[in-house]
């Protein structure tokens, strides 16, 4: 299903300081500066309704679809994923912000029927995301100096400073992670997770905030939206090797698959990681089925607002 001819479609390639935008019916390309100002000026003048398809980045496509979902267009983010892998299939060879913008727009044109309409997330869902991945960095980065610093006996005394200052700002973030959800009357769903062997706060705390960004028909589409989905690739009597789509918070997945390491432990879970060995999976391979399997049971507990009941 094409998009109507009197719908305006429009592809925005985002870069740091600029946007480029292939306008199909004009097929005019028009570089826009990446700032609010400008970018209000450039949406004024499009025809109400407009359908918009953005690249997605970490961050320099956020003022642009920001603004566009409040003049009233409609707006689906590409992740660069898909763009690359449709370039590929069309036999496009060029790759550059002029030809990635009409790229867009024919991605549009052709697959709008099968594309999720992008809508503002909930303002706690940005906050408890970014502290989230706040926290993962502070991890990272501690773990990656006190490593480095372990040969050097000069470095104890600088060490266990760094050490202390490293547990306070944890539980700093903690604490604004657990006042955050407060807020946003998450509180009972991190309650229902956390009552799952293996999961801890952190964990519940990501399978909440995931839960709040959408009304997921079902826990396959929460386990699509974690990026924990398989992606298959089989031809014939062939059976293509499965991995992760990780189309989602890679933070959240991490945390599930360090629940899954902690679940396949306990007495509920044990046989059913061990289940996954004795088919001839990895101990990797089994940890992941373990965690998509929390992550469905936490969603069951959210959707239907019920207690967890441990065997």
């Amino acid at each position: 299903m094409t998009i109507p001819t009197s719908q305006t479609v429009v592809g925005i390639d985002v870069a740091k300081a600029e946007i480029v935008v292939y306008r199909a019916d004009l097929q005019t390309i028009d570089p826009v500066k990446n700032d609010r100002t400008a970018l209000k000026r450039w949406l004024k003048d499009l025809p109400p309704g407009s359908a918009l398809a953005v690249e997605a980045t970490n961050i320099y496509h956020l003022d642009t679809i920001e603004l566009a979902y409040e003049m009233g267009h409609q707006v689906y983010v590409v992740d660069a994923y898909r763009v690359s892998h449709y370039r590929n299939s069309v036999g496009q060879r060029a790759k550059n912000d002029p030809c990635d913008a009409r790229l867009l727009a024919r991605y549009l044109a052709s697959e709008q029927s099968k594309l999720r309409l992008w809508s503002p997330p909930p303002k706690a869902y940005t906050s408890l995301k970014s502290l989230l991945h706040r926290r993962a960095t502070l991890i990272q980065n501690h773990s990656g100096l006190m490593l480095s610093w372990t040969d050097e006996p000069l470095l104890k005394k600088i060490q266990a400073a760094q050490q202390r200052a490293f547990k306070e700002a944890d539980q700093a973030i903690q604490k604004l992670l657990r006042k955050v959800s407060k807020e946003a009357g998450i509180e009972e769903n991190i309650d229902r997770c956390k009552a799952i062997e293996g999961v801890g706060e952190l964990t519940a705390t990501g399978l909440a905030t995931t839960f709040m960004r959408g009304d997921f028909a079902n826990s396959d589409a929460f386990i699509a939206f974690l990026g924990m989905d398989l992606q298959v690739d089989d031809s014939g009597k062939k059976k293509g090797v499965r991995h992760l789509t990780k189309k989602g918070d890679p933070e959240v997945r991490r945390l599930a698959y360090n629940a899954a390491m902690a679940a396949c432990r306990s007495p509920k879970w044990k046989p059913f990681y061990e289940s996954y060995l004795a088919r001839g999976f990895s101990k990797t391979q089994a940890l992941v089925a373990l965690a998509r399997k929390l992550c469905r049971v936490a969603f069951a507990l959210m959707k239907n607002q019920s207690e967890y009941l441990s065997a």
